[in-house]
């Protein structure tokens, strides 16, 4: 998706992070872009951080999705005719389904075969050569388990690779579309591409409509325009805040819901303009144990979390 060093202005139609003249509904991904953005950031959010090793893992499968992203090409796009069908019957046309490409196996090889294996962690070498032992069929059925969040404890190091290469084929899916044949959901906290739930949220900082919120999709990274002070999960307006660890940076709060229990994460590009939806979940895990321990549960997971 998005920053290492600097906001994109690659796809992402108008790049929200870069600042938007107007609250444009929906940006797709930008695949050539997404995944290096984030490996960067991983890798500069790593620096002095006490999960410093495991942030540079996952910068290393940020970088082996990124050459999955560039190098995969997928034999069947989406039919014109599904996704107006989709789109007229306000359904996400992306919709995970168990009819997918196959070629999503091949970004799986690519990424296990571009890891850099000198950052993985203990268990991850066997759980990569039993992944290339597999057949397609039993491939596929942890990326069905995966997809419906049934991931089993005896798979769950396997699935953390199947999610990352599901995340490339998504995001390819995603970019392949046009953003103005889209439209919102009634289920706003849900993306208008796959149905999948956010991983975050960032309040642009820039552009004409400074303040926007977009919630970034934890599957195919589309991010899509949701009104603020509005809880993302049951839509109530009264009982919202925000929470935060004392001294930090301020960019990243957790947005809690007393009406609903729930919270969610929200990047502030006004503390930091290089906030990326997906390093910035992952590398603020100490403020999600201090909302959880206060009675508040996560709003979703992070893919690559339920996998673990």
């Amino acid at each position: 998706m998005k920053q290492g060093g600097s906001p994109p202005t690659g796809k992402w139609a108008g790049s929200p992070l870069g600042g938007v003249e107007a609250p444009d509904p929906i940006y797709l991904p930008d695949p050539t872009l997404r995944f290096l953005a984030t490996a960067s950031r991983f890798e500069s959010l790593a620096k002095g951080h006490p999960m410093a090793e495991w942030l540079r893992f996952i910068a290393a499968v940020s970088r082996a999705q990124h050459a999955a992203a560039t190098s995969l090409t997928l034999a069947v796009p989406l039919a014109q005719t599904d996704l107006e069908q989709a789109v007229e019957n306000r359904k996400p046309p992306l919709a995970p389904t168990e009819q997918l490409d196959p070629a999503w196996r091949d970004g799986l090889a690519i990424m296990l075969d571009s890891l850099d294996h000198n950052v993985t962690p203990d268990g991850s070498a066997r759980a990569i050569d039993e992944l290339r032992r597999n057949d397609a069929s039993a491939i596929e059925a942890i990326a069905h388990d995966f997809l419906c969040e049934t991931i089993d404890s005896r798979e769950a190091v396997a699935a953390f690779y199947v999610a990352a290469a599901l995340q490339v084929y998504f995001t390819l899916m995603a970019g392949s579309l046009r953003a103005k044949v889209l439209r919102l959901l009634p289920e706003r906290g849900l993306c208008p591409c796959c149905g999948s739930t956010p991983v975050s949220g960032i309040i642009t900082a820039s552009g004409k409509t400074p303040g926007t919120r977009y919630l970034y999709c934890s599957l195919c990274s589309t991010a899509w325009n949701h009104v603020r002070a509005v809880c993302i999960t049951c839509a109530s307006t009264g009982a919202l805040s925000l929470r935060g660890i004392e001294g930090d940076s301020g960019a990243v709060k957790a947005e809690v819901c007393d009406d609903c229990h729930t919270y969610a994460k929200m990047l502030y590009q006004s503390k930091d303009l290089k906030v990326d939806p997906f390093a910035d979940d992952l590398a603020s895990l100490g403020l999600d144990m201090m909302v959880s321990d206060a009675g508040w549960a996560r709003h979703a997971p992070n893919p690559l979390l339920l996998a673990r």
